[in-house]
């Protein structure tokens, strides 16, 4: 099986400046004027180009808002380290939400991007998530 992730987003050149400066990902192609596919993760991130205030659901009930919004979806950024890749996203545009925290195999930055997607950074310590398992 594959899967793609998708990130709506109101500026496409602001997004690939975003998501390649933060997470060293690469422009893999342009698809015509309305997408573009990020590389260099373990799966292609598609950024597609959806004007604010356009139709979100196909009822048109509601409409794109890229103020912080929430979703049960987020991302997770694994991270060498994680004081270096906040402060490299926040000078990037994204928002700090949650300091770094540090947790059990793990430590945690929460955040949201500059078109409001909220996404984790997430850097190993230990033994990681195996921590956490009985």
């Amino acid at each position: 099986m594959e899967f793609l992730v998708n990130l709506d987003v109101d500026d496409l050149e602001r997004a690939v400046d975003f998501y390649g400066s933060v997470f060293g990902l690469r422009v893999g192609r342009r698809l015509g004027t309305f997408a573009v596919e990020m590389l260099g993760g373990p799966t292609p991130i598609y950024l597609l180009l959806k004007d604010a205030g356009s139709a979100a659901t196909p009822d048109g009930s509601r409409q794109r808002d890229y103020a912080r919004h929430w979703t049960p979806v987020h991302l997770d950024f694994v991270v060498d380290d994680i004081e270096a890749a906040t402060a490299r996203a926040v000078t990037h545009g994204a928002q700090l939400e949650q300091p770094i925290t540090a947790q059990a195999g793990h430590k945690l930055a929460l955040m949201a991007d500059p078109f409001g997607h909220g996404f984790c950074l997430l850097q190993f310590i230990g033994r990681g998530y195996d921590e956490l398992a009985n």
